[in-house]
C-alpha cells in the first residue's frame, strides 16, 4: 500500500518559539512509531518555524537540532544567541543619511506656510529617517546558509528530496508568498527564512527581486493549507504562541492573580500579539477541517496557563535548556492525555504511539549519565555552568524586584 503523504507545519514565535518547537519535535520523534519528523513529504515554516522546517527538510533530526541550537557547546558550528542581537548598522546609516535632506524639506514647508501647515505637519516626513528594524538578520542568514551547505544538505529548494515551503509577506502588497513553490524556488532557503522571520520593528524587511518581505505570520499563523494543498493527509502542526490566561494560571497554582499590565509595555505587547495570532489560527484550523475533509490535522501547543513559556528570557543560556526541556515534557504529557483519542486516527496513517516511551518518567531531553559528567568537568562546561548560575541568580533578583 502506498504511504499517504505526511507533513509538518511550524508557526513562528521568535527564538522562544523555535526553542519550544525543537523540544516538542524531539518528544514526537521518540513517542510516535512510524513517523520520522526528518523524513516527511512536505514541510511548511513561518518565521522561526521556517528555520526549524529548513533543518528538517534537509534531514536534520530534532535531536541534531537540539545539539546545535540548545546544547550548542557540543556542536562544531554552534548557534550563538548574540546573532539575534547585532545592531542593523547599515540600516541606521542609510536612514541617517536621509536626515539632512528631510530637515531641509521640512524647514522649507514650514517657512512657506507656518500658520496653515503647522510645525509638526511640516516635519512629519522626519519619520522616514527612523530605522525599519533594530537588529540585523544577516548573521542569521549566513549561519543558516553555512549550516545548509554541509554534506547531504542544500540551500536550494529545488535540490531537496522533500518539499519545503517558507512563507513570507510582501510588504508592499500584503500578499503571501510561499518560497519553494514554482516560480519562487530559486530563492536561497536561508534568504527565504530571514524574510519570513523579519518581524517589523525588530528586523528590516528583506529585499528579494526588488520587493521587500516581512514576517509570514502577519497574514496567517500556520499556513498549514500550503501543505494540505500539496496532498498531505497527516499534518502535525506546532504553534508555540498562545495568549497567557492569568486567571487560569492563578487557579492552577492556587495563588492570587497578577495583572499582566504590571509587566509593562513588553508584556502587554507580547500578550496582544499572541492573542491576535491565536484567534486567526483557531479560525484557520476550523476551515481546514471543512476544506480538506480527507486530511487529519493535529495541533500541538503550550497550555494557556503556562507561565514558564510566557515569561522565559530566551537570551539566558540556561533558560534555553530549561524551556526546551519544558516543551519536551509538556508535549509528552499532551500525548499521554490525548493519546487514546489520537491513536485510531494515527493508525490510519501507519503511525502508532509508543506508550512505553511515554510512561517512562525518567526520560529527559538534556544530557544524562557519563556524558554530562564529562562535560561538567571540562573547562568549557565549568565556565558555562558558572555563567548560567549567574544569569539565573540575576533573573531571580529581577523577578523578586518586580513582584516583592
Amino acid at each position: 500500500m502506498t504511504r499517504r503523504k505526511r507533513g509538518i507545519a511550524l508557526a513562528g514565535g521568535g527564538p522562544l518559539g523555535g526553542i519550544w518547537e525543537i523540544g516538542a519535535l524531539v518528544a514526537l520523534d521518540e513517542a510516535l512509531i512510524g513517523f520520522d519528523p526528518a523524513d516527511c513529504d512536505v514541510y511548511v515554516g513561518v518565521s522561526s518555524g521556517g528555520f526549524i522546517a529548513a533543518g528538517l527538510a534537509n534531514g536534520l533530526s530534532p535531536r541534531a537540532m537540539y545539539r546545535m541550537f540548545i546544547e550548542s557547546e557540543a556542536a562544531d558550528d554552534p548557534f550563538e544567541p548574540d546573532l539575534l542581537l547585532r545592531p542593523a548598522l547599515s540600516e541606521y546609516l542609510q536612514r541617517l543619511a536621509m536626515l539632512p535632506e528631510l530637515v531641509l524639506a521640512g524647514t522649507r514647508r514650514y517657512i512657506e506656510a507656518p500658520w496653515s501647515r503647522g510645525f509638526f505637519a511640516s516635519f512629519q516626513e522626519l519619520a522616514r529617517a527612523l530605522p525599519t528594524g533594530v537588529f540585523d538578520n544577516v548573521g542569521i542568514r549566513d549561519y543558516l546558509a553555512r549550516l545548509l551547505s554541509g554534506p547531504g544538505r542544500s540551500n536550494d529548494f529545488r535540490k531537496l528530496r522533500r518539499r519545503l515551503f517558507i512563507v513570507a509577506t510582501d510588504l508592499d502588497s500584503g500578499e503571501v508568498v510561499p518560497f519553494g513553490s514554482p516560480g519562487w524556488d530559486d530563492v536561497p532557503i536561508a534568504r527565504a527564512v530571514v524574510a519570513s522571520a523579519a518581524l517589523p520593528g525588530l528586523f528590516p524587511p528583506v529585499e528579494i527581486r526588488g520587493r521587500h518581505y516581512v514576517d509570514g505570520a502577519l497574514v496567517k499563523t500556520l499556513h498549514a493549507s500550503v501543505a494540505l494543498r500539496e496532498g498531505a493527509k497527516l499534518l502535525l502542526c506546532i504553534n508555540p504562541l498562545v495568549p497567557f490566561n492569568a486567571d487560569l494560571a492563578a487557579r492552577t497554582a492556587r495563588a492570587r492573580r497578577k495583572s499582566l499590565s504590571k509587566g509593562g509595555l513588553p508584556v502587554v505587547l507580547a500578550q496582544t500579539f499572541r492573542a491576535l495570532v491565536y484567534s486567526r489560527m483557531r479560525v484557520g484550523m476550523d476551515r481546514y477541517r471543512k476544506e480538506f475533509p480527507g486530511a487529519d490535522v493535529v495541533l500541538f501547543q503550550p497550555d494557556q496557563d503556562d507561565a514558564d513559556m510566557f515569561f522565559t528570557n530566551i537570551f539566558s543560556y540556561s533558560a534555553r535548556r530549561r524551556l526546551s526541556e519544558h516543551a519536551y515534557q509538556k508535549t509528552r504529557a499532551d500525548l499521554r492525555r490525548r493519546g487514546p483519542k489520537l491513536a485510531p486516527m494515527l493508525a490510519r496513517h501507519g503511525v502508532r504511539i509508543d506508550w512505553k516511551v511515554l510512561k517512562d518518567t525518567s526520560r529527559t531531553l538534556g544530557r544524562t549519565g557519563e556524558t554530562a559528567a564529562r562535560w561538567r568537568r571540562s573547562a568549557l562546561g565549568r565556565t558555562t555552568l558558572q555563567l548560567a548560575g549567574t544569569l539565573d541568580t540575576l533573573a531571580e533578583l529581577l523577578r523578586q524586584h518586580r513582584h516583592p
